[in-house]
């Protein structure tokens, strides 16, 4: 089950010690899996695998989007039944069937018909073409959990897992309509050159964009501004609106703030690719807000959650290209020339869905959670939701 934080409500109950110490031991451990994980699977000197950074990417993706689903979306259905460790288990292997099974049929099934998601195109660019569809979804599909609270389903008297399968059916055409006119004109053997509305690099990075502003609002900020708002369906109206506003914004912000964290020849250097690297620095603020949100308990006023999580991103940032890509990681420089290495969208993300794994899905198996100060124990999501309804 989700942590009721990740839903946007804050976990404030227990002692901010305690959930320092349970926070500061489950990102050792997220880091450490992570890291074998890596090493083992992905590692392009050191994985057996030879799959680095596609088709690996590919399976990564998908399998972040099928923990959304399982996990924001369907709440664990119905994998909640389990016990720990065995959900945990559970949720991690058909995570990982998911993700092979999707991103095979799409590189041999679909790119049979269509070449721009063959197996065999160039640079593994088949693999890439699919696991672009994610980028959209995880907008999508967060946002109607973390800002729209599920809304219109337990309204109109859904429970789990309806409310979740409702929710994946309602937008899957719309996830595809913003890849078919966003993503795939960008990165398609058909397109003619400048035909496309934007780069794929400019897409990646302003997309992110709005899908940091879906967290940081949904997460950190306990859904507000939106949730001042009377009725639901007017949240769901503005909180749509203010992350494609406020994270077009943030894009630009973020432009000006990466080219100095990079450095100025490596940004030289990069050229165009630049524009992609808003969200290079997003996936590292989205993984500390995941993380603080979940691990740490999303300890502290609101101010102090968005402090701690960007400075988190950023140390994590350049922590990443400056020392851990090129160095334990192995991944190549950015560019001929650079003396930056790694593709944050790959080892970054790769955190992220170890951290849903571990923390989200197996609660973080082998440690204390912090109980609340009352000895009560928190509102799980489901509960917390039919409350909501029934109030209105």
């Amino acid at each position: 089950m989700l942590r009721t934080s990740i839903q946007g409500v804050s976990l404030l109950t227990s002692s901010t010690g305690a959930w320092l110490r349970h926070g500061a031991a489950a990102t050792a451990i997220t880091v450490v899996l992570a890291l074998l994980g890596w090493w083992l699977l992905a590692d392009p000197q050191w994985s057996p695998l030879g799959i680095y950074p596609l088709p690996f990417n590919g399976y990564l993706f998908w399998a972040i989007i099928f923990v959304v689903f399982a996990g924001f979306n369907l709440e664990f259905h119905p994998f909640a039944a389990l016990p720990q460790p065995w959900r945990g288990l559970a949720i991690t292997g058909a995570t990982a069937v998911f993700s092979i099974v999707v991103t095979l049929l799409l590189a041999y099934g679909l790119g049979h018909f269509f070449p721009d998601f063959a197996a065999d195109r160039a640079d593994g660019l088949g693999y890439f073409s699919g696991a672009l569809f994610v980028l959209f979804a995880f907008g999508t599909y967060v946002l109607t959990v973390v800002n729209w609270q599920h809304w219109p389903w337990p309204q109109l008297g859904l429970r789990q897992p309806l409310i979740g399968w409702s929710e994946i059916a309602f937008w899957f055409p719309v996830t595809l309509a913003l890849f078919l006119i966003l993503g795939l004109p960008a990165i398609s053997l058909s397109t003619p050159p400048g035909a496309a509305l934007m780069s794929v690099d400019t897409v990646i990075g302003w997309f992110y964009c709005s899908i940091v502003v879906i967290v940081l609002t949904g997460s950190l900020l306990d859904n507000r501004p939106w949730s001042r708002l009377r009725s639901p369906a007017a949240v769901a109206i503005a909180s749509t609106v203010g992350a494609v506003g406020l994270g077009t914004a943030l894009y630009f912000v973020l432009l000006p703030v990466v080219r100095v964290l990079v450095g100025s020849r490596n940004a030289e250097i990069l050229g165009d690719v630049i524009h992609q690297y808003p969200a290079q620095l997003g996936v590292c603020w989205v993984f500390a807000m995941v993380l603080w949100a979940n691990a740490f308990g999303n300890i502290g006023t609101p101010l102090v959650r968005i402090l701690v999580t960007a400075a988190i991103a950023v140390g994590l940032f350049l922590l990443y290209f400056h020392v851990l890509a090129g160095s334990i990681l192995h991944e190549p420089a950015v560019a001929e020339g650079a003396s930056i290495s790694g593709n944050g969208l790959g080892f970054i993300n790769w955190l992220i869905l170890v951290l849903l794994l571990y923390v989200v899905g197996a609660d973080s198996w082998g440690l204390r959670t912090p109980e609340p100060v009352d000895g009560a124990a928190p509102a799980t999501a489901s509960e917390e939701k039919e409350e909501a309804v029934a109030r209105r």
